[in-house]
C-alpha cells in the first residue's frame, strides 16, 4: 500500500504530463509544413480551376518551403474531388479549390451530395473568372443585340454549350434565359476543354466560357465574344459590351474560386495558408499572368469568404428552385 499514490498526487502528475506534451504539440504545429501539401482540383486539367491552381502553387510552395502537388480529381460536377478533400485528415496537408458549383450549386441541383459545404473550412477568396457569351464566327451572329433578338424570336431553335450541368456557366445562361424570357437548349460537356473544342469546330453554335479558357481563342479569332456577364466591361475585352448595355438587366455573374481545407484543420495553419495565399496571388508576376488571362484577382480572408458563400447560396438556390433545375 505504501507504493500507491494519493489521488491529489496522481492528479498533479497527470497535469505535469499534459503540460510537458503541450510544447511538443506547439512545436509540431510550428513545423508545418514538413512534407508536400496536396492541392485537390475537382475538375480536369486545362480548365480555369486547374489554371489558377497551377499558377499559384509554385509561388505558395516557395513561400512555405514545400512543394504543392496539384491533384486533378474530376467527375460528378466536382463532387468526387471535393468529397475526397472533405474526408481527408484535417492536418494542413490537403487543400482544395472550392467554387460556385461545389460550394453553392450542387446542394440544390442534386438530391444526394456526398459532402456538405460545411465539411470544408474557408481559407480565403482567390479570384473571379468573368464569363463571356461566345459564338462560332460562322454561326451568323453579328452582335449581342442581334443574338438576343434572334434567340427570343426562335425558342428552342438554338443550343448552347457549357462545361457541365450545375457549372457556373450553365447557371449563368439559365439566368440569362430567365431575364430574357428565351429558351435555348442546353448541351452539357465534361469540362471546359471539350466545350471549347466543339465550339471552335462549330458543333454547337454558342456557349458560355470563362476568360481563362476562352480568351486565347477569342484573341485568335477562333471564337467571337458577344457579351460579358459582368456589371461593367472587363479590361481584357474592352470592346465587348455587357448585357446591361443591350437592355438585359440583372446579369452579373462570374465563376469564382476560393481556397478551402477540411473542417477541423488547426486555426494557426488556416491563418498561415490564408496569409501565404494572399501574398502569392498579389505577387506582381503572378498577378500579371492571372490578369492577362482575364481573371480578376480578389484576395480575401476566411471570414469574408464564408459570408460570400452564404450570400451566393441564398441567391442561387432561389433561382434554381424557381427554374425547377435539377441534375438528377
Amino acid at each position: 500500500m505504501q507504493h500507491m499514490l494519493s489521488i491529489p498526487r496522481r492528479l498533479c502528475l497527470l497535469a505535469l504530463g499534459a503540460l510537458s506534451l503541450a510544447p511538443l504539440a506547439a512545436q509540431a504545429q510550428q513545423a508545418w509544413p514538413s512534407k508536400p501539401v496536396r492541392w485537390v482540383v475537382a475538375y480536369p486539367a486545362g480548365g480555369g480551376s486547374d489554371f489558377l491552381a497551377r499558377q499559384l502553387a509554385p509561388q505558395i510552395g516557395k513561400q512555405l518551403g514545400q512543394t504543392l502537388v496539384i491533384e486533378n480529381r474530376p467527375g460528378a460536377a466536382g463532387m468526387i474531388g471535393t468529397d475526397a478533400a472533405a474526408k481527408s485528415a484535417p492536418d494542413g496537408y490537403t487543400i482544395v479549390t472550392g467554387d460556385n458549383g461545389a460550394m453553392v450549386f450542387n446542394s440544390a441541383m442534386y438530391k444526394k451530395v456526398p459532402y456538405s459545404p460545411s465539411d470544408l473550412a474557408p481559407v480565403g477568396f482567390m479570384a473571379r473568372f468573368p464569363l463571356v457569351l461566345v459564338v462560332n464566327p460562322n454561326a451568323g451572329f453579328s452582335s449581342a443585340k442581334q443574338w438576343l433578338d434572334e434567340v427570343k424570336k426562335n425558342p428552342g431553335k438554338y443550343s448552347y454549350a457549357s462545361p457541365g450541368i450545375g457549372s457556373p456557366h450553365h447557371l449563368a445562361m439559365e439566368l440569362i434565359k430567365e431575364r430574357s424570357g428565351s429558351f435555348i437548349v442546353h448541351v452539357p460537356y465534361r469540362g471546359t476543354a471539350f466545350t471549347t473544342q466543339d465550339l471552335i469546330a462549330g458543333m454547337v453554335p454558342m456557349g458560355i466560357l470563362d476568360t481563362a479558357a476562352g480568351l486565347p481563342h477569342i484573341r485568335s479569332g477562333k471564337l467571337k465574344a458577344l457579351a460579358v456577364l459582368s456589371a461593367k466591361r472587363i479590361a481584357t475585352l474592352p470592346d465587348v459590351p455587357t448585357f446591361q448595355e443591350i437592355g438585359l438587366k440583372g446579369v452579373d455573374v462570374a465563376a469564382w474560386q476560393g481556397l478551402f481545407v477540411p473542417k477541423g484543420t488547426p486555426e494557426a495553419i488556416v491563418q498561415r495558408l490564408s496569409a501565404e495565399m494572399n501574398k502569392a496571388i498579389t505577387t506582381p508576376d503572378v498577378k500579371a499572368r492571372l490578369e492577362d488571362f482575364g481573371l480578376e484577382v480578389a484576395p480575401g480572408d476566411a471570414a469574408s469568404l464564408a459570408r460570400f458563400v452564404q450570400q451566393e447560396t441564398v441567391a442561387w438556390h432561389a433561382l434554381i428552385k424557381e427554374r425547377k433545375l435539377s441534375a438528377d
